[in-house]
């Protein structure tokens, strides 16, 4: 028996849980449940992530987390729960399977068969901003070596038990040199330990354009969180339906599994909502608790309720569905077919393996040295008078380059440079020997003047590899 926690959520949420439940108790499925309350009222009670403190402790005593989708209040200030559970309980992997159900779900790609992996604690999705001017706003990225490797070896070990033949990386890494880069780097390094499995790269703007145009050229995909999170959902709608897709959420020590698709609160308590990416996100936490043959079991009775042409009102077409059915009715022809296999749609097939792959290790030791820092400053004049209040600054520090929104303005500045209310300005040491300290007094002289600084980032290498971006011309 599997201990597991269910939220049945707002919206549709119920109802779609309810016939999820429905379907993996009528199959045998060895679960005992405990409900918790997430979502808009626990919003409304004060919690702004939606989920009281009590409920942390279920969670992390449970082997699963299935839950329905939520309803966020409008207004500011309340944070995503989905964000909240998977970086608070170290959920790093988001699994999405995005699957053609032609000719039984209108698609205009009927030979889809691809799974997302989705790194699901880093990027921009830490949530880190800050406003640092009147005019300039900032979102931080982050990248790490380990949550990169980890994310890779999963999706490289994904494909390995589940018999897929190529892994795809998409990143911005002509752009994102460092941080993108370092993803990149990482996956080419992990790949050689797979040489049976093609791996390749894509810029992710022309991947995101042939994944719409062919998405038959992918197998298995592995993306840092923000592209991952935009194109999942691209890939499920072109396979057929959001509606149809469920998603794994993975740690080291649990796992949430979820539709992808909203709480719908409009088409609430009409018996009418599609159960499937709920239903099939259930699927997912079989597998992940070892129960694959019943995963099996309802997989098929639920592509064969498709072929039957037994489809709720969001996937029935007239002249191709036969019968038009409400959430329960769904649910019961799902289980009139257990033990049933589809015709036509691809059964489903058990993993080859078990999934399985070393944790990584902290990075290397590297020699850091401090040659610089970045200072930005908020300044509402002239680049000219900004040099005027920035001459014979410091002793010790030269002021090398001046950028504004990345671009470098000084110095061979350009007239056409569009610029705003903040100014980077990278002070180089005239001497080596730095220390974490050794620009206070440069600070101290700048904050002197008619200017304010908003921003610090000292300028490192790692074993004489600059760990910045350096600007045109720049050295």
């Amino acid at each position: 028996m599997h201990h597991i926690a269910v939220a049945f959520g707002d919206g549709i949420g119920p109802e779609i849980m309810e016939a999820t439940l429905y379907i993996l108790k009528a199959a045998g499925a060895p679960l005992e449940i405990e409900e918790v309350e997430i979502g808009e009222k626990v919003y409304l009670r004060g919690e702004k992530a939606g989920i009281a403190k009590e409920t942390w402790e279920i969670l992390r005593n449970t082997k699963a987390f299935l839950k329905a989708p939520i309803t966020t209040p409008q207004g500011g200030g309340f944070k995503s729960l989905n964000v909240t559970v998977r970086t608070t309980l170290g959920l790093y992997a988001n699994i999405r399977p995005c699957v053609s159900y032609a000719p039984f779900v209108e698609t205009k790609h009927p030979v889809m068969d691809l799974v997302i992996v989705r790194e699901n604690e880093e990027d921009l999705y830490t949530g880190v901003e800050y406003r640092r001017t009147d005019d300039l706003y900032q979102a931080l990225k982050f990248i790490t070596t380990t949550g990169s490797e980890r994310i890779i070896r999963y999706a490289f070990a994904y494909a390995e038990a589940h018999g897929r033949k190529k892994v795809t990386c998409f990143t911005k890494d002509n752009i994102l040199k460092i941080s993108d880069g370092e993803f990149h780097k990482v996956f080419d390094r992990i790949s050689k330990e797979y040489p049976h499995i093609t791996a390749e790269h894509w810029i992710v703007d022309i991947g995101a354009a042939k994944l719409a145009d062919t998405p038959e050229a992918f197998d298995v995909l592995v993306l840092p969180n923000l592209y991952g999170d935009i194109l999942s959902d691209v890939a499920a709608e072109i396979a057929g339906s959001v509606g149809l897709a469920g998603s794994a959420n993975i740690g080291t020590q649990g796992a949430m599994f979820e539709a992808i698709h909203g709480s719908a609160p409009r088409r609430a308590g009409q018996d009418v909502a599609n159960p499937s990416g709920l239903l099939l996100a259930s699927l997912q936490m079989l597998d992940f608790l070892g129960e694959n043959k019943i995963a099996n079991t309802i997989e098929n009775a639920w592509l064969k309720t498709l072929e039957e042409g037994i489809h709720t009102y969001d996937i029935f077409k007239e002249g191709k569905s036969k019968t038009k059915v409400g959430t329960k009715a769904f649910a019961e022809a799902v289980i009139k077919h257990l033990g049933q296999k589809p015709e036509i749609l691809k059964p489903r097939p058990l993993p080859k393996s078990h999934l399985s792959f070393k944790q990584p290790e902290p990075p290397k030791e590297t020699q850091k040295k401090l040659s610089g820092i970045d200072i930005s400053v908020e300044w509402k004049g002239s680049l000219d008078n900004l040099l005027s209040h920035l001459k014979n600054i410091s002793e010790h520090y030269e002021l090398k380059m001046i950028g504004n929104r990345g671009v470098k303005v000084w110095p061979n500045p350009l007239p056409e440079t569009t610029t705003t209310d903040e100014w980077r300005l990278r002070f180089i040491a005239k001497h080596p020997g730095l220390t974490q300290t050794s620009y206070l007094p440069l600070l101290e002289a700048l904050s002197k003047k008619p200017l304010r600084w908003s921003h610090l980032d000292p300028l490192y290498t790692f074993d004489n590899v600059p760990g910045y971006t350096l600007s045109q011309e720049e050295q």
